[in-house]
């Protein structure tokens, strides 16, 4: 029997000494050389950055802007009021219609008054787009927008607890 190690032993050397030839510049394989091409050549210079034209945007309203803020918050809480007048009459008519039928008397009574609720959530409303209006107008232009924010939640506050209160009146008169 032949042993193993007098088999591969020779295997190996065979096989060792054929790779170490292949390194003779016989030119049957190409170089692993860098080229000429592939050396890095010139300069690379940085793309300038393209100044952005903000155009001025401005909105219009007289007085200084916390007058502006002022009325603003004084007119959405003036229409937060006629709001709360309306809601208890509202809730009264919807608690009447809660088992009515679609179409009935005490139904169609119970829309108009949460249609009255809607008008007066959207004054708020109006006075909210406003100020969302002022707010991104002063962005824009990277003006302080503070006390834009500080109105603005406010009068984000009001509409909050208003759709609330739409959202628990309508639950009676599906």
């Amino acid at each position: 029997m032949i042993d193993r190690k007098t088999f591969v032993i020779p295997l190996l050397l065979t096989a060792l000494a054929g790779c170490a030839g292949s390194g003779s510049g016989s030119g049957k394989y190409p170089s692993l050389a860098i080229r000429d091409i592939e050396r890095v050549q010139g300069t690379f210079e940085p793309v300038g950055a393209e100044q952005l034209d903000v155009p001025k945007v401005e909105v219009a309203y007289s007085g200084s802007l916390q007058d502006r803020l002022s009325a603003l918050v004084g007119q959405a809480e003036d229409a937060h009021r006629v709001f709360n007048a309306a809601v208890p009459v509202a809730e009264q008519l919807a608690n009447a219609a809660n088992d009515a039928e679609i179409g009935s008397d005490a139904w169609a009574s119970a829309q108009v008054a949460l249609a009255g609720l809607d008008s007066a959530r959207s004054d708020v409303a109006v006075a909210l787009g406003e100020l969302d209006i002022l707010h991104a107008a002063r962005a824009v232009q990277a003006e302080d927008v503070g006390a834009i924010d500080a109105a603005r939640g406010k009068v984000l506050a009001l509409v909050t607890i208003e759709d609330a209160t739409l959202e628990r009146l309508r639950e009676h008169v599906r």
